[in-house]
């Protein structure tokens, strides 16, 4: 008889609790089994053949919203881990933090994934995951290389780390920031670059991403108010996805956007100069997630979006109550939520 090997299991996601012979909770169902899941069932000789996991297909249509949970309060207890000066834990944040990332923007409903990473509390931990999701779905639309999807996640991800050094007065405060406040806001960058680079074995890309993705291609970013070329490819993609998913949350200071000001404030080149065809890649599989669904209208009104129209595609042919309505014709009419 051959004997089953854990490595058999790795990466993969437990359907169910896994617990030792005293009824004591090893690892809790739909956690990943990475190394250090491995090395405690090994420790506790767990039998490999009583391991029951996830099907690529369950574990693909696993609802994010779970995940996504778990995920922001790995990013709240890590920045609590390194405000106390601990070093970045970077394996344990691959093995951990990434494979939940990852599985979230394989999400096979894309209206469904955008709900779930939209922020309305905790929004430093869920913008952190949220940019790191919408960042690797931009990626797989672009057809990246695996290990350039995998680098572009870690570094989306940790994008906003250096405000673990920012005071929490600033960072929490729930109304708009003073000049002085903002300007030590925007050091974030430089020190999520100076963090990064201390790290053994992360690559520069990362340190990159954490240093430039509130740059545009204008010179009008910062902190170095570089131009076009001068910024790396992975901080344009993370800027439209932090761009985005800060618009689209609820802040303290104000609600989130509504939907057709989203798509086009960032069309408008709004929030500064960014990768015009990364905006457009997002803004139109952003809109196209519209078909089929039911749309709340700016006069109060539900409707079921049945046809983008090409031309203008944030005015689409809908029903209202029963009745044919062409947003193109009712041009005082537009969308202001997506429903579901």
């Amino acid at each position: 008889m051959i004997k089953m090997s854990y490595n058999a299991y790795m990466g993969k996601k437990a359907k169910y609790d896994i617990m030792n012979r005293q009824g004591v909770v090893l690892i809790p169902a739909h956690s990943v089994l990475n190394q250090d899941a491995i090395k405690l069932l090994e420790l506790h000789n767990i039998d490999p053949i009583d391991i029951v996991v996830m099907s690529l297909e369950e574990a693909r249509l696993e609802s994010p919203v779970t995940l996504l949970k778990d995920a922001v309060g790995y990013s709240q207890e890590l920045f609590s881990r390194l405000r106390f000066g601990r070093k970045l834990p970077l394996m344990e944040i691959k093995n951990e933090l990434i494979p939940a990332v990852r599985q979230v923007s394989q999400h096979p409903d894309l209206f469904e994934l955008f709900e779930s990473v939209k922020a309305k509390d905790e929004y430093t931990h869920k913008h952190n995951i949220g940019v790191g999701v919408l960042s690797t779905l931009i990626g797989q639309w672009l057809k990246l290389e695996e290990a350039d999807l995998s680098l572009l996640s870690l570094a989306a991800t940790l994008h906003d780390i250096g405000k673990v050094r920012i005071p929490e007065e600033i960072l929490l405060k729930p109304g708009k920031l003073t000049k002085a406040e903002f300007a030590e806001m925007k050091k974030h960058t430089i020190y999520g670059y100076e963090m990064l680079k201390e790290t053994v074995g992360l690559s520069p890309r990362v340190m990159l991403v954490a240093l430039q993705h509130h740059e545009r291609s204008d010179g009008s970013g910062y902190p170095l108010g570089l131009k076009g070329g001068e910024i790396d490819h992975f901080s344009e993609i993370v800027a439209v996805a932090d761009v985005f998913h800060a618009i689209s949350s609820e802040r303290p200071y104000h609600p989130a956007m509504p939907f057709y000001r989203v798509v086009t404030l960032m069309r408008d080149g709004a929030f500064g100069d960014l990768n015009p065809q990364l905006v457009n890649l997002f803004m139109n599989n952003y809109i196209h997630t519209l078909k089929g669904r039911r749309i709340l209208l700016t006069d109060g009104r539900e409707a079921e979006v049945l046809h983008i129209n090409q031309r203008e595609d944030l005015r689409p042919l809908v029903r209202i109550d029963g009745k044919l309505v062409d947003l193109t014709k009712e041009r005082h009419l537009h969308i202001e939520k997506v429903l579901g």
